[in-house]
């Protein structure tokens, strides 16, 4: 589980810091600066293999931890709900500090208020989760669909050379002093409200309720001796998954909704692909040590999704170095596995002699109403 959840956390992070690093993402334009065949190779690989596909799987993980913080609660023979509530709480005001003090594109907020609907239907059978899941799935597919059949994108959204000039504008805004980085984190949050409602907060809570039911069957418990299973998983996820991943990226991805649907679709096949690969490499004897890395920084996964943010704040944020707008998508990539391995080499250091993270430490004592 914590490997997993390390690996996701790296799959998330090749996406958040080209938003970190540029305004021209958020704009949903190419920085014509960098329009090499290197700059469009790695943009094409970050679309198919990442984006719009690790939030899903952590958000899997999130469902399936979900039950664990059930089985602690009546370890602890504690009250569920209320300490649920706690929970979801403290993590909607970490995750407001982080959209004001360290970058817009949070992901905590929605799922804290996702998790008060799992919350509410926690109970519900393995089953029926199965269903709602599926519905909620179809009908975001649908309302893909359906808008990209039916509505015009340029009715509301700005021409390509519009969205060049602000997003030209924008990334100079990222060089600003903290009250300008501030507000412009502050005046991202109706889009991050948009996306959340119309796109992550659904297929979040299908996910949620995915994690839950493999939990409560014990998915991972002797995974790695189902050989079979996890060679048709590869076979299956990364045929369907590649192949929306690269429709995706074709069509244009976040630009096209098109794209969205399909990527939509068949992100799911991919992670179950990740995943499957992944377990089979960590029990492999020559992989051990893959799960070495990736498992302490999934121990701490919300300390290291914050630092995240703050290496990208610290970087290209007028408050750091300044680099936004001036490092190109292939070294964005290669930066982003260098910060990914030093937080491994942090998690792992700091976890011989800690059993949290100092965000993990804050958000258990609101929890459990108690000091850890």
């Amino acid at each position: 589980m914590d490997a997993l959840r390390g690996f996701a956390l790296l799959g998330i992070f090749f996406v958040n810091i080209t938003f970190m690093a540029s305004a021209y993402p958020g704009n949903l334009v190419n920085d014509p600066q960098f329009a090499s065949s290197t700059d469009v190779v790695a943009r094409f690989l970050t679309t198919t293999l990442f984006s719009m596909k690790f939030y899903l799987l952590f958000s899997f993980l999130f469902g399936y931890s979900f039950v664990l913080q059930m089985e602690a609660a009546n370890r602890a023979g504690a009250s569920f709900v209320p300490r649920m509530v706690r929970r979801v709480v403290g993590l909607f005001a970490i995750g407001v500090g982080h959209i004001v003090l360290l970058y817009g594109g949070d992901i905590l907020t929605t799922y804290a208020v996702v998790c008060l609907i799992l919350l509410a239907m926690f109970r519900i059978g393995d089953r029926a989760a199965f269903v709602v899941s599926g519905a909620i799935y179809a009908f975001v597919i649908l309302s893909l669909v359906i808008s990209a059949a039916f509505i015009d994108r340029s009715s509301f959204m700005p021409p390509h050379d519009e969205a060049l000039v602000n997003a030209s504008a924008q990334t100079q805004d990222m060089l600003g002093g903290p009250a300008e980085i501030i507000g412009q984190h502050i005046a991202g949050v109706g889009l991050l409200v948009v996306q959340s409602i119309s796109l992550q907060g659904p297929t979040a809570l299908a996910m949620f309720l995915m994690g839950m039911v493999a939990a409560r069957r014990q998915l991972f418990a002797g995974l790695a001796g189902r050989a079979s299973l996890l060679r048709r998983t590869q076979a299956i996820g990364f045929a369907v998954g590649l192949t929306g991943g690269v429709v995706f990226a074709l069509l244009g991805g976040d630009t096209n909704t098109w794209a969205t649907a399909a990527s939509v679709i068949t992100a799911p096949f991919l992670c179950a692909a990740y995943v499957a690969t992944l377990v089979r490499i960590m029990h492999a004897s020559s992989g051990a040590w893959v799960g070495k890395v990736f498992a302490p920084v999934g121990r701490i996964a919300l300390t290291n999704y914050l630092g995240q943010s703050f290496a990208g704040l610290l970087l290209f944020s007028g408050v750091g170095l300044g680099l936004a707008g001036k490092i190109s998508p292939p070294l964005l990539m290669v930066l982003a596995v260098a910060i990914f391995a030093l937080q491994a080499a942090i998690s792992a250091w700091w976890l011989r002699s800690h059993r949290y993270g100092p965000a993990e430490y804050l958000l258990r004592w609101l929890t459990n109403w108690s000091r850890p």
